[in-house]
């Protein structure tokens, strides 16, 4: 009798392994597709309901061949913008053909913006990269603004390069970021989204008074815990404050990506790859 116990007693454990295994498994593979509101007074009624979908830190990943599982959730979603929010390449394992392929069937589908991550600042051919997205009809944002006009109004994009580009010892993160939005930001600009990497600069993004900032860097916190949340994320450390979904300061709202991709670890533990649907609405407008 002890024995069928203790033999029962392995069966179940391997079992719960095996399941366990697969869940990881499925869960790092398949796509999640969240959808977010945001309101805001500041936003043009003309731009009610306009549609962002938000793709951050790919690490050259491929969900199926060519991507086209993801490409494929995107054309459902039928965004009306793209935003790319940087480590669209592992400067591990850098392939510029595949983040190019992506890149190249993504403008098909919407307007793409994109900002580099701290990946592409490590790598030697971010010259190519950059070269290879804008050739194929996708915006780089390398410190730049840009307006997108519907009916007249219009609203503004900002994009920064990734601070990791003029890293030193003496200068912080937070301070490269504070100059590059002074030069760029604007008191008389109407609704401005701003494509930075870094969601750990949030209090540098709400003091420029940033209407909507999308962020990706942190990986969910790589393993998402039950009632805690994120486990660890670069530039944050343990227990992450910035790791997953909308934040909100004043009148800047912050939306951190949990990305699809992974670097350092290769494997995500509760926190699925996911792509971000971010609806906007005006303030004025009722439902």
């Amino acid at each position: 009798m002890r024995k069928k116990r203790k033999k029962m007693l392995w069966v179940i454990l391997l079992l719960g392994i095996a399941v366990l295994v697969g869940w990881i498994a499925w869960g790092n593979r398949t796509i999640g597709c969240t959808e977010l509101q945001v309101r805001s007074a500041h936003l043009p009624e003309a731009f009610s309901g306009y549609t962002i979908a938000q793709v951050s830190d790919l690490h050259n990943a491929e969900f199926s061949d060519g991507n086209q599982r993801l490409l494929d959730m995107l054309r459902e979603a039928e965004p009306d913008m793209i935003a790319i929010t940087g480590d669209l390449i592992d400067s591990r394992k850098t392939n510029i053909a595949v983040a190019l392929a992506f890149a190249e069937e993504a403008v098909r589908i919407a307007p793409c913006y994109y900002v580099s991550g701290n990946h592409e600042a490590r790598v030697p051919e971010y010259r190519e990269l950059k070269a290879g997205l804008e050739a194929a009809g996708v915006t780089v944002l390398d410190d730049a603004r840009v307006e997108i006009e519907i009916s007249g109004k219009s609203i503004t994009i900002i994009g920064v390069n990734d601070p990791s580009f003029l890293a030193d010892y003496l200068t912080s993160d937070a301070a490269v970021m504070d100059r590059k939005l002074s030069e760029l930001s604007s008191e008389d600009a109407s609704f401005t989204i701003l494509l930075s990497h870094r969601p750990e600069l949030f209090d540098t993004y709400a003091a420029h008074e940033m209407d909507l900032v999308l962020t990706g860097h942190a990986h969910g916190g790589q393993f998402r815990l039950p009632l805690i949340g994120g486990l660890i994320a670069p530039n944050q450390g343990l227990f992450p404050k910035y790791d997953d979904g909308l934040y909100s300061e004043g009148n800047t709202n912050m939306i951190v990506s949990r990305g699809l991709g992974n670097s350092i670890i290769p494997f995500r533990f509760n926190n699925r790859p996911e792509v971000v649907l971010i609806e906007l609405k005006s303030q004025n407008e009722c439902c």
